[in-house]
Parts: structure tokens; sequence; C-alpha cells
């Protein structure tokens, strides 16, 4: 009898030690859970300040309303005023009502004309039908960037310089 040599098939195995290596798409999803858990916690910590260009945009706010309540009092024929609350941080329009609110972090400082018109001025700038004004200097400031806006008194002109 002549013998036969046996094929032996391996056919479907499958090595273990390869399944193993590597993670799982649900291992994965897991590890960036908790990464962004962690980020939702310590994020809203970190303390945000305002920007030099966000401290520029209220700067410009701030003279938009300078030159709406100029161009207003020219345009009706009438005294508006401008009212500054340094402490508070806003600048309110009186023409329009419109507020620009400064963050805490904006060291806001008027320098205002003590009398206006044969008045005392206070805490405001006062637009005449003429074009003339109270003048005065709002300067916004924050550590490493400021802004002044000036008002021209002849003029009524609103300007915004940067402050190094």
């Amino acid at each position: 009898m002549e013998r036969v040599p046996r094929v032996i098939l391996r056919v479907g195995r499958v090595d273990l030690a390869s399944a193993r290596d590597g993670f799982t798409l649900i291992e994965v999803i897991c590890v960036l859970a908790i990464i962004a858990m962690l980020a939702a916690i310590v994020l809203p910590a970190i303390p945000h300040g305002t920007s030099r260009s966000r401290l520029e945009g209220y700067a410009l706010q701030t003279a938009a309303v300078l030159n709406a309540d100029h161009n207003a009092a020219r345009r009706q024929h009438t005294e508006i005023a401008t009212i500054v609350d340094a402490p508070l941080r806003a600048i309110r329009s009186g023409s329009n009502g419109r507020v620009v609110r400064l963050p805490s972090d904006i060291t806001v400082e008027a320098m205002l004309a003590e009398r206006c018109n044969q008045r005392p001025a206070g805490s405001i700038i006062q637009h005449f039908a003429s074009g003339m004004s109270c003048g005065g200097v709002i300067a916004l400031t924050r550590p490493g960037a400021g802004y002044q806006v000036r008002v021209n008194w002849l003029t009524g002109g609103v300007e915004v310089v940067p402050v190094n």
C-alpha cells in the first residue's frame, strides 16, 4: 500500500496576537470625550482679556456715537449732549440713546471741559447746531494698548488716535 502524503490546510486561522494590537473605535471615542469634558471645565476659568483689535473696535464705536450726536445737532439745529460715564465705562448718545458699554479690563479716562457755553459741563460733550462742540478726549486703555477718541472743540470733528 502506497502511502499518500497528507496535506493540512490552515484556512481561517486567526492570529490572536495581531487582533489585540491597536485601539478600538470605542476606546478612541472615550478618550476624546474625556478630553472634551476637561476642556469644558478648564476653558471658562482662563481669563479672557480684550484684544487690541477689539479695543480699537470699542474706540471706533465711541467715535461713531460722538459723530452721530454731532451730525444730529447740526441737522436738528439744536444742542445735543453725549454722556461720558467713565466710572461705569459707558458712553451714551444724546440723539438716539445708543450706549457703548466697555468691559472691565478697559480703563476709561475722560478729559472734558469743566465749563461749556458758560455752564458747568460735568461728564458731557456738548454738540452745537453751529458744528462746534465742547470738545474733549476719551482715553480707552488696557495693558499694552490704548486709543484716544478726540473731539475737536472748534469743528466738532472726531478722530481716533492709537496711544503707545
